[in-house]
């Protein structure tokens, strides 16, 4: 849209090469107190008086440009010693001032009143330091002494100072005092504010707390964590956040699922920087820790190898599968409601095909399908079958017939045998299935760690973070399903070697 300026005699456009700024005529600001009403309603008579045009009724579109303001910008509200407050220069009218006569004057009156401040700051400060000098306001227990008398505000006795040597003592005690009380209250002010703030003392030389608050097992991976992470970080001078709280800020919520209102009372700010917050720093770990999930070599698995799955199956265990499902809102839309309806768990969920290596490591991840989604399905279609070499060995659940699709590739998948059709298992197959079922139980104890260490997916996800759009492709379901299993691969694995 093509603005024009209003002031009268002014023909300037928004469109001429030469870039001007456009601004509109300051509204009425009746919801923010009195003085903020007042002085919105003197700035708009102003500016509708110096665009000096008759019967002139100002709308939305209305719009004044930056050739009418010495500095090219318009001051703040409250800023009202200042010239640009209103649009003042080439307004075609008798009164015309030299504008840089002006802004020195401002320049000048904004020096005095800094330095007013710094000599007030000052004498503050000496006052402080020399409490004998200090006159009492209204704390009823506070004391004065003038002409050798002591008087006492609350009671009105008097005690009088026999000689200067008593007024001297006073003094001290009184100075030492005041000492000790401002040491303490420096001392517990610094103890607040590690413990609102979470900065990076409050997590040294403590991996309890480390532990509690982030489910990493020690300072030293968290440091490391963040150090990495740190320069991928934005950082805004408009919040009072540093990087390490934001990204504290992103691990206190995945581990303990922390309300938003909650984190905003912890750091001291608003619900909805929380939430961009989170937001932004997420989408880091995100890119930043989706390496983490790593599918290893074939002589990586080898050399590595439990004793537990060599005994079994040699050295042929590439990954051991299973799904889990996370509960969601219910959508209101019918279709994916339908998608997202699991008859197993009897609720809306979003299901994750899970991989991990015999070592306990997470392998794979894949993204999140809709609970009514079969675990065939998902295992063809998630890219887990481009991850297999001839030969591999896939262990996974009875609910896995995946025979035909993993023997494309070459490889095997091992299952429990069923019982369907049969009126008891033969002793091979059940010693076959106690094979099986022994090693495959790690892929549970995983995805019970998980849940165990970032509570935020064991609760109910908000049907908004199952949303998508231009900029942002991955849902914020996936990147929190593997930034926690990004983190989770930083901790001890829960499958020993020997």
């Amino acid at each position: 849209m093509v603005h024009t300026c209003v002031v009268h005699g002014c023909r300037n456009r928004s469109d001429d090469p030469e870039k001007r700024k456009f601004f509109t005529i300051p509204a009425v600001r009746t919801t923010e107190g009195e003085r903020t009403k007042e002085l919105s309603e003197q700035r708009r008579m102003l500016w509708i008086a110096r665009i000096y045009r008759k019967d002139f009724q100002p709308s939305k579109y209305s719009k004044v440009c930056s050739d009418h303001f010495i500095s090219g910008e318009r001051a703040d509200l409250y800023d009202f010693a200042n010239p640009d407050w209103a649009p003042s220069f080439n307004m075609n009218t008798k009164d015309q001032q030299c504008p840089e006569g002006r802004m020195e004057r401002h320049e000048r009156l904004k020096k005095r009143l800094e330095s007013k401040k710094l000599q007030e700051a000052a004498t503050s400060a000496s006052i402080i330091e020399h409490p004998e000098y200090a006159q009492p306001r209204s704390n009823p227990v506070c004391a004065f002494i003038f002409k050798g008398r002591l008087e006492n505000e609350t009671s009105g006795t008097e005690c009088t100072l026999k000689n200067s040597n008593d007024r001297q003592d006073f003094l001290m005690k009184i100075k030492e005092e005041c000492k000790q009380l401002i040491c303490e209250n420096s001392s517990l002010k610094l103890q607040i504010n590690s413990v609102r703030t979470f900065n990076v003392d409050t997590f040294s030389g403590d991996d309890r707390k480390v532990s509690y608050y982030t489910g990493l097992p020690s300072f030293i991976t968290l440091m490391a964590l963040f150090n990495f992470i740190e320069p991928y970080i934005p950082d805004s001078p408009r919040i009072s956040v540093t990087k390490f709280q934001k990204f504290i800020l992103v691990l206190i919520r995945l581990r303990l699922n922390a309300p938003v209102q909650d984190l905003a009372y912890r750091f001291q700010i608003g619900t909805s920087t929380v939430s961009r917050i989170f937001l932004t720093t997420l989408h880091v770990l995100y890119v930043q820790l989706k390496d983490f999930i790593y599918w290893p070599t074939r002589e990586e698995l080898r050399k590595t190898m439990p004793m537990e799955f060599r005994k079994y199956f040699g050295l042929k265990v590439a990954v051991v599968i299973d799904c889990f499902e996370i509960f969601i809102e219910r959508p209101s839309n019918l279709l994916a409601r339908a998608a997202t309806w699991s008859s197993y768990k009897h609720h809306n969920t979003v299901k994750y095909l899970i991989g991990i290596t015999p070592q306990g490591c997470i392998s794979f991840i894949s993204e999140a399908w809709g609970g009514r989604t079969s675990d065939k399905h998902i295992t063809d279609h998630s890219g887990f079958l481009n991850k297999l070499l001839p030969g591999d060995i896939v262990l996974a659940d009875r609910g896995f017939d995946i025979h035909e699709s993993v023997g494309l590739v070459c490889a095997e998948v091992k299952i429990p045998n069923f019982t369907k059709g049969k009126t008891q298992l033969s002793a091979r197959e059940i010693e076959n299935t106690r094979k099986i079922a022994h090693v495959r139980i790690h892929v549970e104890r995983v995805i019970g760690l998980l849940r165990n260490k970032y509570m935020i997916v064991t609760d109910t996800m908000p049907v908004d973070f199952l949303v998508t759009s231009e900029e942002n492709q991955v849902p914020v379901v996936d990147k929190i399903v593997t930034v926690c299993c990004g983190l989770t691969n930083l901790c001890q694995s829960v499958i020993p070697f020997n």
